[in-house]
């Protein structure tokens, strides 16, 4: 019996009270919570609810009183081994063995859909992250967006919702125009400019410059700045590329800023068309020859100009532009990870929101992260004061990197240890849990090896206490992805998972899943099996949702 069992379970026996009490009036239990939790203290049962607490007062009666009659309708039903009131009228539950072992084939039979479910079905998100300007390569900064950001999409899918993950190329503009002079300069093995880019990177893709275009000293001044600017930003942008895919992140959209510049055959561009369906919602105005957005109908702090007495089309028309690209595409949801530099975009955001005529409470998330720093990193010699996502790779490799990230709240100032991460001890989590899905492994090969079958699962015989607590972590599993997708918090699963396998060993200590010597294997070690196998799959699919691996062997 899981978790959306007993709440279904719980609220049936409800709905039957509140239709046999006179006065209950109008009482509606459809929006109600009824989803047990587990107790801190593994005593008082498998599982608890205030439900009784919740709606006594609404009854007219006492929690008590209202749990007594809850827990004599629970106890009828096959599964339940015992119900007790604790304290001010809490509900504790205690599962039979064999309906807590039930997990177990729920596990196996779902397999790497096990923790699913369609509770964010419908929804259609945008979620954008990293969006680092394609003029150097990615560093330590991107690298926490990018980790939380991926598996943030993948715990949003997994809850059902619709995810399309992107990257906002800021390809226009001024900082592209500085990249272009400083390749431009070092193609020429010119003095870099006094506001260009500094590093040997800069030095790299001039040399790619020469390489492509022959006689590159022998064009135009304009042409070489075009020509270098291009061919620097394609290779630059495929680094970056490169770069997020070793890192085991992988975009659905890359959405470039100039295609929202740029028109066909004489139509207006996106940008010129979004200000005119902001200006069919109302909130446009003209003064001092400017065009305006009148943002602070919205919270916004002071009104944004969209498009300066000059004509030229300010940054906030493109991000204007942008969100309403992002709704005509179908998302209607749109979440931003940005970092603490950013915070003062929030407004803004919400602004444009609301001007384009949707909810700024609905329509907009956006997530603010803290700062992260790495002991023991190296600034790059090729990007000079930076540390690079490139060589933070080789240093640490994929898996340490983004489990340590996706294991803190977003919202937390982050300090790491390097030589922690690298470290193949039970102090480093990464390994722990690892080495808890390579032990799970080297079981099964054991069994197979050894002749033991899964044909004899018995749950009714999983009543050691180590056993009784793995299940309930098993049990717990689609609760806590649900958790950190409506929370956005993925760190939720990483911790999970720490737990689960602290679980495992207690279990594999004192539970021997294996035949010895001359024994033969019996329903008990086919059982134990099977719960190998679960905890197994579990942890797979916990690092799945983080972007980790899951090693056979360590």
């Amino acid at each position: 019996m899981n978790p959306a069992q007993i709440s279904s379970l719980l609220k049936e026996i409800m709905q039957s009270i509140v239709d046999s009490t006179p006065d209950s009036g109008e009482l509606n239990l459809a929006d109600a919570n009824f989803t047990p939790e587990r107790p801190k203290n593994r005593a008082h049962g498998d599982w608890a609810s205030n439900i009784a607490m919740q709606f006594a007062k609404k009854l007219g009666t006492n929690p008590r009183e209202l749990a007594g009659a809850i827990t004599a309708e629970l106890v009828k039903n096959e599964g339940i081994a015992k119900a007790e009131i604790a304290g001010p009228g809490f509900i504790n539950i205690t599962l039979d063995a064999a309906a807590a072992g039930a997990v177990v084939s729920a596990v196996l039979a779902a397999g790497d859909s096990y923790g699913t479910s369609e509770i964010l079905a419908g929804r259609r998100i945008n979620m954008e992250f990293v969006s680092a300007n394609p003029t150097g390569p990615l560093h330590l900064g991107h690298t926490r967006w990018a980790a939380l950001g991926d598996s943030l999409a993948r715990v949003l899918r997994a809850a059902g919702a619709a995810v399309v993950s992107e990257y906002y190329i800021n390809d226009a503009g001024e900082q592209m125009r500085k990249f272009g002079r400083s390749v431009r300069a070092a193609a020429l093995r010119l003095p870099t400019p006094e506001d260009g880019y500094p590093g040997e990177y800069i030095g790299e893709l001039g040399a790619v410059v020469n390489t492509a275009v022959l006689d590159f000293a022998q064009l135009a001044e304009a042409d070489q700045l075009a020509q270098a600017t291009e061919i620097a930003y394609q290779q630059q942008l495929s680094e970056i590329k490169d770069s997020l895919k070793r890192f085991n992140v992988n975009f659905d959209v890359w959405f470039s800023e100039r295609t929202m510049h740029s028109s066909e055959n004489g139509e207006p561009n996106a940008i010129a068309t979004a200000l005119s369906r902001l200006r069919e919602q109302g909130h446009v105005y003209d003064a001092d020859g400017a065009v305006w957005v009148r943002t602070t109908d919205f919270g916004d702090d002071k009104d944004r100009v969209y498009q300066r007495s000059n004509g030229i089309y300010t940054y906030f028309a493109a991000d204007a532009a942008y969100y309403l690209s992002k709704t005509d595409r179908g998302s209607d949801i749109k979440i931003y990870l940005l970092g603490a530099d950013h915070h003062g975009y929030v407004g803004r955001l919400k602004a444009i929101s609301g001007a384009a005529g949707e909810d700024p409470e609905k329509n907009i998330i956006a997530l603010i992260g803290q700062l992260v720093n790495l002991n023991g990193a190296r600034l790059s010699k090729r990007a000079g004061n930076i540390v690079e996502l490139n060589d933070l790779l080789e240093w640490l490799g994929c898996d340490a990197l983004r489990y340590w990230l996706a294991r803190y709240p977003a919202d937390s100032p982050l300090s790491l240890d390097g030589e922690k991460l690298r470290s193949r001890t039970n102090d480093n989590p990464v390994f722990y849990v690892q080495y808890a899905h390579a032990r799970t492994q080297s079981v099964a090969r054991n069994a197979a090896t050894v002749g033991l079958t899964r044909a004899d699962f018995t749950p009714e015989l999983l009543t050691h206490e180590t056993e009784s607590n793995l299940l309930g972590k098993l049990q717990e599993y689609p609760l806590v992805v649900a958790a950190a997708a409506q929370l956005y918090e993925p760190h939720r699963v990483a911790r999970y998972l720490e737990e689960l396998t602290a679980a495992y060993h207690r279990w594999y200590d004192n539970c021997r899943v294996l035949p010895q010597g001359d024994e033969a294997p019996s329903a008990l070690h086919a059982t134990r099996l099977c719960l190998n196998d679960a905890t197994s799959q579990v942890i797979r699919n916990g690092l799945n949702l983080i972007g980790v691996s899951a090693p056979e062997r360590m």
